[in-house]
């Protein structure tokens, strides 16, 4: 928690550092630049997720007569559930992982030692930089994400099934609630925020040399898979445990 009551101390002091990582947060370094970064591993990991999505729906429903819902099940199963956690698996096996990596390494070298030495609050330049970095970027990448499962299982459905634009778009524009949005929204920034804060503090708190890093990043991708799915099914459980929201007759 001390990384987190130490961010206005990073902004104030570590701008440039917290732009540089915004940055490398976003597109990434070296082959993982190449490739887009970060953007580019959510938005393939959710369209392939989001694209799964359509597949079992429509052929759920098809086992009914009802596939014309195909748009009905993408927009509640996309926003609710299906967009926050892949969006959090995403993240803490790319961004979270490295930061443990990087972080424990400097553990084990006594960088982060030399920091302190030097008059430098190393939480403050290492961990909070980090978590105020990945709540910026999360919201124009999860805003990616989110087109991309809208944008995946209209495909999908129109496309490899066959199924009229009309009939998709009447049903997932009519089900899509703008307050899902918001709420979805906001799940991922409470994830981005578990995820770094966590994967922050095993990196820091590594040691043991080479072997005490890899199994600090290691424990830190455990928690962190585990409280996504706590996450999401805490929050799909108070917004839509009662009342799911919407009424569907066949």
């Amino acid at each position: 928690m001390t990384s987190i009551g130490q961010i206005a101390h990073a902004l104030r002091y570590y701008r440039k550092e917290t732009l540089r990582l915004i940055a490398q947060i976003g597109m990434g370094t070296g082959a993982m630049a190449v490739v887009g970064g970060t953007v580019a591993i959510v938005g393939f990991v959710t369209l392939s997720g989001s694209s799964l999505v359509a597949i079992q729906g429509f052929a759920s429903l098809g086992n009914i007569g009802v596939e014309a819902f195909t748009g009905f099940f993408a927009a509640l199963i996309n926003v609710r559930i299906a967009g926050p956690v892949v969006t959090g698996v995403a993240l803490a096996a790319t961004v979270g992982a490295g930061a443990t990596a990087e972080l424990g390494a400097m553990r084990i070298s006594e960088e982060i030692d030399a920091l302190e030495v030097m008059g430098i609050k190393s939480i403050s330049f290492l961990a909070s930089t980090r978590i105020m970095a990945g709540l910026v970027v999360i919201i124009p990448l999860y805003a990616l994400a989110m087109i991309m499962s809208f944008l995946s299982p209209q495909i999908t459905t129109t496309v490899l099934y066959g199924q009229s634009n009309g009939t998709y778009e009447h049903y997932f524009q009519t089900f899509l609630r703008p307050d899902d949005v918001f709420w979805s929204f906001l799940e991922a920034l409470i994830i981005t925020a578990i995820v770094m804060v966590s994967h922050c503090y095993y990196g820091y708190a590594a040691g043991g040399g080479p072997v005490g890093v890899g199994e600090a990043v290691g424990r830190s991708m455990r928690f962190s898979l585990v409280s996504v799915q706590v996450v999401v099914l805490f929050a799909a459980l108070a917004l839509y445990g009662v009342d799911p929201n919407f009424n569907l007759t066949v």
